[in-house]
């Protein structure tokens, strides 16, 4: 059997860029008959840095995923640790639909004690803050940290490497020593360029969200496991036509 997983990227891009974002699944960790397909959203958010950019992601990752079902795909991964629009898709779809903060914070809490998020600028930590409080993971967080630097979400770390590198270990060693984290999560599928450098020089683990996310969907389809429709219930009367009308489409 074929599973296409649709992977929605939370913002509007070109090929290169989301070609740049696929490049966090390498083709040894993809099962056989999996297909996963990057998509961009149509239009919508820039940087995720404040609410008003949230609601845009939120809005036009639900867009792109209402339709995944009828379209064919077995499965949805949104690519972004916010998980934006996670909880309308499962609402709406009967098919998985998983997210990267959900999927890494959970993972983190299996591995360890207390996990530290490092993540690129502080503008991304109430992306955390939202789903760390839904989740009730705070007992779980030894720290928020963050390298001051802003992040380019369509060339991602390229030709950065040398200097936002070490700025991520600095700030993991610290996670590690001050706040008592015993597992990092990076803080975006945007990082995943970091991972191997971070996970060969830290003494504990590191979490990639986009792969963790990615692998957790691959579980799900391969056991036949979706979410509870009591915990996220279909609407009784479906009006997709409203939420396109809205989108413009």
């Amino acid at each position: 059997m074929t599973h296409r997983i649709k992977v929605i990227i939370p913002i509007p891009m070109d090929q290169a860029g989301a070609d740049n974002r696929a490049s966090q699944l390498p083709a040894s960790m993809i099962l056989p008959g999996f297909h996963p397909e990057f998509v961009p959203v149509a239009k919508g958010a820039s940087l995720g840095d404040s609410a008003y950019d949230v609601l845009l992601m939120d809005f036009s990752v639900v867009q792109a995923g209402l339709r995944a079902q009828e379209e064919g795909y077995s499965a949805v991964c949104i690519d972004t640790v916010s998980d934006s629009g996670l909880a309308a898709l499962r609402s709406r779809l009967d098919i998985p639909v998983i997210a990267p903060g959900m999927a890494a914070f959970h993972t983190a809490c299996m591995l360890g004690k207390k996990f530290s998020i490092i993540t690129m600028w502080d503008e991304w930590f109430p992306l955390y803050e939202k789903t760390l409080t839904e989740y009730h993971l705070w007992p779980r967080v030894a720290s928020l940290r963050s390298i001051k630097t802003r992040p380019d979400l369509k060339e991602l770390l390229e030709g950065k490497e040398e200097v936002v590198f070490a700025k991520l270990e600095a700030e993991a060693r610290r996670a590690m020593e001050e706040d008592g984290a015993d597992v990092i999560v990076l803080g975006s599928t945007t990082m995943h360029q970091s991972h191997a450098y971070l996970a060969e020089r830290l003494p504990i683990p590191v979490i990639n969200p986009g792969l963790v996310s990615y692998k957790l969907c691959e579980m799900l389809l391969s056991l036949g496991l979706s979410q509870s429709r009591k915990a996220y219930p279909a609407p009784q009367i479906l009006n997709d036509a409203a939420y396109h009308g809205f989108a413009g489409q």
